[in-house]
């Protein structure tokens, strides 16, 4: 089969599609043949190795794993003695961070990750940026255990992560305001928000209203800056570390005083979430916002773009 494969950490070009060996389906995983996959800034951070402190996990000194990808759209090919809930045939996405696997032909998963069935009018392209940014999204509002009728700021509503925040944030019942620029106001809006402020005429940093949670979902500001906005007891998260990596410190030492705090969210297993999630994926209340689609053979290329950070919702691979 066809896969994007790298053997070192480094930039876009160390990917190369090549023929690899079909993977076996395991006794508790399905096999999926893939019919698209994306390219997202966990695919971006775990190919260049990037904080240096990934490759403790990812392997070091060269990566563990030879063909990246963390969401995927497909149909299942194979399941394996123990799977029950699936069967051959089946249109189903997904997320697989730290398995990865979907930039290929093929790939197997175990039946107990976050698996959703494609809504019936969807394409497999449509389904593919279904899970990685409202996973993350999902796990903020869970973590900072957020009530219906709070306030909630997004900045950066029109990434992967910040779109799904948006409209996730509504099904929730909150009350949204989102940070994006000029010509991206309507597509936020349509998102769901309630308030948009365009931040290439104003500074949100300032803005007149206080929030129970700030997100930063594209880690471009920091508690220092939104401190402000948030009420008592507020809560800020970002998707990134931070300068030398003080988003993490900041989270372990501000819940030790009483006041505003600063909330460093690494996703985990979570049954509940992931049920909800599913729900949301194949009702179709949720609808990842896709920027641009590529196929296979062109990853390199989709690589590049989204390194440029001026990506807007999900880049898609066809497969």
């Amino acid at each position: 089969m066809k896969a994007a494969v790298r053997t070192k950490y480094g930039p876009p070009e160390v990917v190369s599609i090549e023929e690899v060996d079909k993977p076996t389906v395991g006794d508790d995983e399905l096999l999926v043949r893939v019919h698209a996959t994306t390219v997202n800034r966990t695919d971006v951070g775990y190919r260049g190795g990037t904080p240096f402190v990934v490759r403790f996990f990812s392997g070091f000194p060269r990566p563990k794993v030879a063909v990246l990808g963390t969401e995927f759209a497909g149909e299942v090919e194979a399941i394996g003695s123990k799977v029950t809930a699936y069967g051959v045939g089946d249109r189903v996405c997904g997320y697989c961070e730290g398995t990865f696997g979907a930039h290929a032909e093929f790939m197997t998963i175990q039946a107990g990750r976050l698996i959703a069935a494609i809504p019936g009018d969807w394409s497999f392209e449509q389904a593919a940026p279904s899970t990685e940014g409202s996973h993350y999204a999902l796990s903020f509002f869970r973590r900072a255990g957020i009530k219906s009728g709070q306030d909630v700021l997004v900045n950066g509503a029109t990434g992967a992560i910040g779109s799904a925040a948006v409209q996730i944030a509504k099904s929730l019942g909150l009350n949204v305001t989102a940070v994006c620029g000029t010509d991206h106001v309507a597509l936020v809006e349509s998102l769901g928000a309630d308030r948009v402020i365009d931040y290439l005429a104003e500074d949100f940093t300032k803005d007149h209203q206080s929030y129970d949670l700030v997100i930063d979902a594209v880690g471009k500001s920091s508690f220092r800056r939104c401190r402000r906005l948030l009420k008592p007891g507020g809560i800020y998260t970002s998707s990134d570390v931070g300068f030398m990596w003080h988003g993490p410190m900041l989270a372990l030492i501000t819940p030790l005083f009483r006041g505003r705090k600063v909330m460093f969210v690494v996703p985990r297993s979570d049954p509940e979430g992931i049920r909800w999630l599913k729900g949301q994926i194949e009702t179709g209340e949720f609808k990842p916002v896709i920027d641009r689609t590529y196929q296979l053979a062109q990853i390199v290329e989709a690589y590049r773009y989204v390194e440029t950070g001026q990506k807007i919702g999900n880049v898609v691979i066809s497969v």
